[in-house]
């Protein structure tokens, strides 16, 4: 591993996470060898699945136009959910192992967890981050419309439940689940969801450039009754202490510490806490001194244009149309104002 991480890379420098194929192909490895008569077709196809739904190029959806949430952060959720199985089913007794039916779909719920950002066709929303108070819901909805094409009917109220273990529109308590594994499923993945978010090695700029961006769209940020934060630089402020509760609370809280399973996956050390650990120590500085200048990387979140270019995507037809439009509208605009120009030195 070199030693300065490279952009759009997981917290090991060894993963491109801007790449479905490359996730995809980490994940079944991982999966494979944990479980060598596991079926992992359905993981193949969420994955060109998730390719198209961000794209845009899904039928009824518009594609990926959120910052923060991008195409990236699931990627690296996901290959951070299959590492935390991996970890633990290698360290705890043959009965207490959750299996390729629950690791196959933790997987895929990972993969979709963030699924209701992408506005539907019909939507009335002018961009994904307006549904940020809605999203773990609608993205419910879109694994139980997903699930039974890859064979997995029987698991999308299951998926539908478990998926809210990422947010915060049910209490963690209230999530109605039937067996105590599958609850065990649920911590992994919102553990998995929190630490690749703020393991990402740009976390603190994206909060500042991305996040806030997408707060105030909701309401959460800016000078809204209801906000939260009342500038980037605000954002940056509580961010030490918004992370210090959500580990109290949720990582060594309600999630029971399921993290420490990652120690197992890297064979005795977790890259996802040291980097935290090193965002926060950094931010309470930089706070503390004033120097949020210092903040200097520029993030380039991974939305429908961009991962259209990773996988060599063409623009879908209904976007083109309006773009083609405009530009028949500008040569018209352009001949009338010459025709004009032409009377005018006649």
């Amino acid at each position: 591993m070199s030693a300065r991480r490279r952009n759009h890379y997981d917290v090991t420098n060894t993963v491109c996470i801007c790449d479905p194929r490359t996730v995809c192909n980490a994940v079944c490895d991982l999966l494979g060898a944990l479980y060598p008569d596991a079926d992992l077709q359905p993981v193949r196809c969420a994955f060109e699945t998730f390719g198209r739904l961000y794209t845009g190029t899904l039928p009824g959806y518009l594609g990926c136009d959120t910052w923060y949430h991008d195409a990236q952060h699931s990627l690296d959720c996901t290959l951070a959910m299959v590492r935390l199985l991996d970890g633990y089913e290698r360290s705890v007794p043959a009965r207490e192992r959750l299996g390729a039916r629950r690791a196959v779909l933790g997987v895929i719920v990972a993969l979709f967890h963030d699924a209701g950002y992408i506005r539907r066709s019909d939507d009335k929303a002018r961009n994904g981050a307006e549904y940020t108070l809605t999203h773990v819901r609608r993205s419910g909805d879109f694994l139980a419309h997903f699930l039974p094409t890859v064979g997995l009917a029987a698991d999308a109220e299951l998926a539908r439940r478990i998926v809210h273990f990422t947010g915060y529109e049910i209490a963690l308590d209230q999530i109605q689940v039937r067996h105590p594994k599958d609850r065990r499923l649920g911590f992994m993945l919102g553990t998995a969801d929190v630490l690749a978010q703020t393991a990402d090695r740009c976390y603190l700029e994206k909060c500042r450039d991305f996040l806030f961006r997408e707060f105030a769209l909701c309401g959460l940020a800016g000078d809204g009754h209801d906000a939260v934060y009342r500038s980037p630089e605000d954002l940056l402020a509580k961010t030490v202490d918004f992370n210090r509760k959500l580990w109290q609370e949720r990582l060594d809280g309600y999630f029971q510490s399921v993290h420490r399973y990652l120690d197992a996956h890297f064979g005795g050390r977790n890259p996802y806490v040291e980097q935290i650990h090193a965002h926060l120590v950094r931010i309470d500085c930089l706070v503390r001194e004033n120097r949020l200048d210092a903040l200097r990387l520029r993030p380039v979140a991974i939305g429908a244009q961009a991962l259209r270019k990773i996988l060599s995507v063409r623009q879908p037809e209904r976007a083109r149309r309006p773009q083609r439009l405009m530009h028949r509208a500008r040569r018209r605009g352009a001949s009338r104002a010459m025709r004009r120009r032409s009377r005018a030195t006649r």
